[in-house]
């Protein structure tokens, strides 16, 4: 076979069809062919080791396995200076088989997305809640993210036999919960719902864009850029601002 073809069949070739790859083609002499089978044994070393993460990010859940639903519960959008604060409530299957999740920090804007997908997909239930900045303003950040930590879990649609929290203990609500620290990177199901909540959040903002544009919305979601300070001392605040995240911005526009 020539290079090209070799090259097309590791192109085109899935993860699970590597390591016959390799066992073909070791032996062949050509550098350019060495080059492919060094690509596909990193490529299977690299996916090796993102099953152990992934394994490992498990543990809670194997602590937790004699509970039939258990539910991760993550929010995004405390620091922001508009926008509502989004939580997420996910409950993934025992054999759940999602790789690559994480704290959605962490992850590319286009791995989100795309985790939000298969999320959606192949969790079994998913519930979404949210605060906006009105509440926030009234009773504060914390207590408004409560409200939308509770309200996601009401939208599940099944009830959790127990909640695993980032950092959190939720008020007035009669499941048991653990609250993980940096539980986003430790938890897989605390991970999936900060996908779901941030994608859901940064989806609302870029339409928020659309409709208050000089604000710039879809490219900081709200939070405290200099462009975003910048656009708040030249325009004043929209309707979705938090006012009392303003108190500093807006004394200086007296």
């Amino acid at each position: 076979m020539s290079i090209q073809e070799i090259r097309s069949m590791y192109k085109e070739a899935s993860m699970n069809e590597y390591q016959g790859f390799i066992q073909r083609f070791e032996k062949d002499e050509r550098s350019g062919v060495q080059k492919l089978v060094s690509a596909a044994r990193e490529k299977l070393a690299a996916w090796e080791a993102e099953k152990q993460r992934t394994y490992e990010m498990m543990a809670y859940e194997r602590k937790h396995e004699k509970c039939r639903y258990i539910c991760g519960i993550d929010e995004v959008g405390r620091g922001p200076l508009a926008g509502p604060v989004v939580a997420a409530a996910v409950i993934l299957p025992k054999d759940m088989d999602i790789y690559y999740l994480d704290d959605s920090k962490k992850l590319s804007a286009a791995k989100r997305e795309e985790l939000y997908d298969v999320i959606m997909e192949k969790a079994i239930a998913v519930g979404i809640g949210s605060s906006d900045e009105k509440c926030i303003d009234e009773i504060n950040i914390r207590q408004a993210n409560f409200i939308a930590m509770r309200e996601a879990i009401s939208r599940l649609g099944v009830r959790p036999d127990i909640l695993l929290v980032d950092a959190e203990h939720i008020p007035g609500v009669d499941i048991p919960q653990e609250s993980i620290i940096k539980g986003d990177a430790k938890s897989v199901s605390i991970a999936a719902a900060s996908i779901i909540a941030k994608v859901t959040r940064d989806r609302y903002m870029e339409e928020m864009d659309k409709r208050y544009p000089e604000y710039g919305f879809a490219a900081h979601k709200g939070y405290g850029s200099a462009q975003h300070r910048k656009a708040i001392r030249e325009y004043g605040p929209c309707e979705i601002h938090r006012r009392t995240y303003l108190k500093k911005i807006l004394e200086e526009l007296r």
